[in-house]
């Protein structure tokens, strides 16, 4: 501390007024309240292992968000748009969100529930009469509340090859009517991205109004998401958009945007810059009320059904005391904290955001090519701001 500083604090002393000279120590960020993370020199550090990680493993291109409360506290980009070109990734360059967009679709969702425009316990087949299980009395038990949860019983992933294939979901809706859940709707997961995506179905039965529309309208305008939009034709009239990379014998390798997981929009579909995601981890934690309530917020981050087997991967399995998922969201539990996350991978892209529900730190991350660095920085930060360590490799795959 500066003598000057020292010799004001003495002086303060004698006159009875050192809480004043304390406030404003703390407020010039001199002094930190006890346990309070010192987010400025964290965001610093992470900085540096960005670029690090970044530069080693040769990615084409990427941006991180780091947001204390309502404050942006770093934004950094690196790289190029499109490997060999000399188009920079900045702060406007869209990305594909991946299963990001999961998180865009449950808090919409949540928002019309909320609304009472329709109800977590209604039924999928009032509103989709052509969803059908191998027994059709499964399908009458499945409700809104378990495609956004992940807990319709069905095998993981189910049917996601005819997605990859791109197939719309009304050639591979039928496919349902082979298969059966492996339990009950409600009592136990399994990740979906073609069920999950039905909650387009349901929003437009209850609202008359598209899925991209209500985002637009309701989220991207209020929240000012400048670059944020629904869909590939959207993604590709963007004239600052990253292309994909895919990792060959050669290095990255940039590729052609599939539309295959753009046919389940709600699981896959978003896309938005580094800026945009700033906004909505504020929204997220709830410095923006008037658009995601405090009410909705927990809702979504309420347990519905508990994913033990997040507690066996190995990036974060020292750190989890348990891991479980609300509404689009993943949450996991790291000693008096919870972090609310997801991640996301398609063609050529991967997505993370994160957020302490306690510490309301957060941070998102974007890249151009499907690198499992992602992981690596993203725990790495949540194990800095939670004060439980720190990671050094990348050890999980991500979301789809």
């Amino acid at each position: 501390m500066r003598p000057a500083i020292l010799s004001d604090i003495v002086y303060q002393l004698r006159i009875g007024k050192a809480w004043i000279l304390l406030f404003m120590l703390l407020v010039s960020g001199l002094v930190l309240p006890a346990g309070a993370v010192d987010i400025d020199a964290r965001a610093k550090a992470f900085d540096r292992y960005f670029h690090q990680l970044m530069v080693g493993k040769s990615i084409p291109g990427g941006a991180y968000v780091i947001v204390d409360g309502n404050r942006v506290v770093a934004m950094g980009t690196y790289g190029v748009r499109v490997r060999g070109k000399a188009g920079k990734v900045n702060r406007d360059t869209v990305f594909r969100l991946a299963s990001v967009s999961k998180t865009f679709a449950a808090s919409m969702a949540t928002m019309l529930e909320h609304e009472k425009r329709f109800k977590w316990s209604d039924k999928v087949v009032n509103y989709i009469p052509d969803l059908s299980f191998k027994t059709p009395a499964l399908s009458r038990k499945l409700q809104v509340e378990h495609l956004l949860s992940h807990s319709s019983g069905l095998t993981p992933n189910a049917y996601d090859d005819y997605l990859e294939s791109n197939k719309p979901l009304s050639k591979i809706l039928p496919k349902f009517a082979n298969i059966d859940p492996r339990c009950t709707p409600g009592k136990c997961y399994g990740y979906q991205n073609v069920l999950f995506s039905l909650i387009e179905d349901v929003i437009y039965e209850a609202t008359g109004v598209s899925f991209a529309r209500q985002l637009k309208q309701r989220i991207f305008i209020p929240l000012n998401m400048q670059n944020a939009s629904v869909g590939w034709e959207s993604f590709m009239a963007s004239g600052n958009r990253a292309a994909p990379h895919v990792q060959t014998g050669k290095g990255w390798r940039p590729v052609k945007v599939e539309k295959e997981y753009y046919f389940a929009a709600p699981a896959a579909g978003v896309n938005a810059s580094i800026s945009d995601m700033a906004q909505w981890l504020k929204a997220q934690m709830g410095y923006y009320p008037k658009v995601l309530s405090p009410e909705v917020i927990e809702d979504m981050t309420t347990e519905r059904v508990a994913t033990q087997r997040h507690m066996r991967h190995r990036i974060w399995r020292d750190y989890l005391s348990h891991a479980g998922y609300g509404l689009g969201w993943r949450l996991y539990t790291i000693g008096d904290d919870r972090i609310i996350y997801h991640g996301g991978w398609v063609a050529g892209f991967r997505a993370a955001v994160a957020y302490s529900e306690k510490e309301k730190i957060g941070i998102a991350i974007l890249m151009n090519a499907e690198s499992r660095v992602i992981s690596d920085l993203t725990a790495n930060f949540v194990i800095d701001i939670t004060g439980k360590g720190s990671l050094v490799t990348a050890k999980s795959g991500g979301d789809r």
